[in-house]
């Protein structure tokens, strides 16, 4: 620290006497020209007077007095540096090197500056230090180009936390940055705060995690939903199982436990499960259907008593935390938890809905849809966990409607975009490149409606909860029901299913999910959406016009579309004077090509698994 302060004292002082410097330097070089020109004239003379002997011992003397001269002492370190080591630690003495590494990063320009709103200081494990950006720059591009601006400080990338400062006291130029001394997200699992307690209100959020300033996270649950994607052995299942403990602990909440794996993950929450049901076979997944259509059944049910109910008790036709207590209304908050839910949404058993042909796994995603739109203001929780969060698996009618994403390490940025949401890559948000040692370490994009709408993501190292505990959490969770008298359903032993109206779920939802209608992946959907009617009618679209209006970055976006076919192109349109100009863009031939491509792709895929 010393040696970083020191050398950034000297480097300021010499760019201070820079001129100074140059008058010196240019005078040593005159003084040095005169004595070189005296001691020729000189050596001259003596070689005239003397002969040859004179130059002999003049130089023999003169190599001598430079060689004791320009020895180094015992102990002498040499030549010091005006600005040693990185600068990991020197921008906290030294705003200057930030700016610097702003420049390096191509995050202002080098003409530009920063305006220094909080000087650096020690916070937690690590030093923060507040900033405005130029004029026309945005914090938004600073924690997009979050791994350039840790390169330029010389810290690894998942040391620096960059946040744009919102609110009272913050604008769109208005960045906070803090590194922290070493990686934040090593060292022994976090407990869960849920051991110490006896109980816990659905109502509140759920402990979920820490992020890299040490700050607990809790994730809100009622009036959203949540979606959990990682690769295998990332902590998909333990992250959801910490969702799932709040409510456990909540005596007042009803449980539809559903777990595609079939091993013994969660086993433990059938003591206090409403509905339970554990397996891949295919009886499993149709008693999931069963389970579901009854939830949405209950969901149209709920909806037409809260009309019923004064708006004192009810006053915005939705559940209230007195609502979901009283066991005489009978409308508790449920969770619906579904583990490996790609197991039920991929089943391609054949049935018919509505009078329409479909897939079991088709229509199970077309009733969760409807779960997560219609049921959070009937007091439906829905909780989805897969190790395939790619667009096949998840359909994005579905995927759209889920409030908040938690994404663990997965492979590719497009499987990290399907969880957190597309182009959140291209905002800095890529769960891809979370380590593999970062167990339990995910993105988690909570619903804004429900966190705040100026939190976009943030990186959260959840608690851990081993086998153990969650049995342990599930014990006190049905001692807690019996206590309060709502134990129910199978964890009472009790596996009626209620009798309801299909033709009235069908009406509810739609009528199923036809074939000839997939999905498209992104952003191919959404260009098809913004044409609408002109992609039968124009032949061009200019690039830039796509990039406006989607709101997309440019580069990410050219190699989406590249990928999926739609290759740009250029051409000439008319401009704003009528002067026609050559801009690049894409052939809507080519854009209804892939869609044609990726529809008759999709059905063969179906029809041969």
């Amino acid at each position: 620290m010393t040696d970083y302060r020191e050398a950034a004292e000297n480097a300021e002082k010499l760019a201070d006497k820079f001129v100074e410097i140059r008058a010196l330097t240019l005078f040593r070089w005159k003084v040095t020209g005169a004595a070189l020109m005296v001691a020729s004239v000189g050596l001259l003379v003596a070689d005239l007077v003397y002969g040859a002997a004179a130059l002999w011992i003049t130089g023999g003397v003169a190599a001598v007095v430079l060689a004791v001269a320009g020895r180094r002492k015992d102990g002498s370190p040499g030549r010091k540096a005006v600005l040693a080591g990185p600068r990991t630690l020197t921008w906290t003495m030294d705003p200057q090197v930030l700016v610097d590494a702003f420049r390096d990063a191509k995050l202002i320009g080098k003409d530009e500056s920063l305006r220094l709103v909080e000087r650096a200081s020690r916070v937690g494990d690590g030093w923060s230090i507040t900033v405005d950006l130029p004029a026309t720059r945005k914090a938004d591009d600073v924690i997009k180009h979050r791994d350039a601006l840790a390169s330029a400080l010389a810290v690894d990338e998942v040391q620096l936390i960059v946040e744009r400062v919102r609110g009272r006291g913050g604008h769109a130029g208005r960045v906070f940055l803090w590194v922290a001394d070493e990686d934040p997200y090593a060292g022994p699992p976090l407990r869960t705060p849920l051991l110490d307690v006896e109980c816990w209100d659905a109502w509140r959020p759920v402990p979920f995690g820490r992020d890299a300033r040490n700050r607990r996270i809790d994730l809100p649950l009622v009036w959203t939903s949540l979606l959990v994607g990682a690769i295998p052995r990332q902590g998909k299942t333990f992250a959801t199982r910490l969702a799932t403990a709040g409510l456990i602990l909540d005596p007042y909440t009803q449980l539809y436990v559903f777990d595609g794996k079939g091993g013994k993950d969660w086993d433990a929450a059938e003591q206090v499960a409403y509905r339970f049901v554990c397996g891949d076979e295919v009886e499993h997944i149709e008693a999931v259907r069963d389970h579901l259509i009854e939830l949405v059944a209950e969901v149209q049910s709920r909806y037409a008593r809260m009309a019923t109910l004064d708006d004192e008790t009810c006053p915005e036709s939705k559940i209230t935390p007195g609502i979901s207590r009283d066991s005489n209304l009978g409308m508790p908050i449920t969770a619906v938890i579904i583990d490996e839910v790609q197991v039920f949404l991929e089943n391609p058993t054949r049935q018919e809905v509505g009078g329409k042909k479909t897939t079991l796994g088709a229509y199970i995603a077309e009733l969760l849809a409807y779960l997560v739109r219609k049921g959070p203001a009937a007091g439906i929780v829905v909780i989805l966990a897969t190790q395939r969060p790619d667009s096949n698996t998840i359909p994005s009618r579905l995927r759209a409607v889920l409030g908040s994403r938690f994404a663990l390490r997965v492979m590719d940025w497009r499987d990290s975009n399907i969880v957190l949401g597309e182009q959140m890559n291209t905002r800095g948000y890529d769960a891809s490149t979370l380590l593999p040692s970062h167990k339990g370490v995910g993105i988690l994009r909570p619903d804004g409606e429900t966190a705040g709408a100026d939190v976009l993501a943030v990186t959260v190292r959840t608690f851990y909860m081993p086998n153990p505990e969650w049995r342990e959490i599930c014990a006190r969770g049905r001692a807690l029901r019996e206590t309060a008298g709502t134990l129910t359903g199978h964890a009472a032993g009790d596996d009626t299913t209620t009798a309801v109206d299909p033709s009235a779920v069908v009406k509810a939802i739609g009528s199923g999910t036809e074939e000839d209608s997939p999905d498209l992946p992104e952003p191919l959907a959404s260009v098809v959406e913004y044409l609408g009617d002109d992609l039968g009618n124009r032949e061009f679209v200019p690039t830039a016009e796509l990039v406006e209006a989607l709101d997309v970055e440019p580069g990410a976006f050219a190699q989406q579309m590249g990928e999926l076919g739609c290759r740009p192109t250029r051409q000439y349109v008319p401009g704003d004077d009528g002067t026609p100009r050559r801009v690049r863009g894409y052939v809507t031939a080519d854009i209804r090509t892939a869609v044609d491509d990726f529809g008759s792709t999709d059905l063969t895929d179906g029809g041969s698994s």
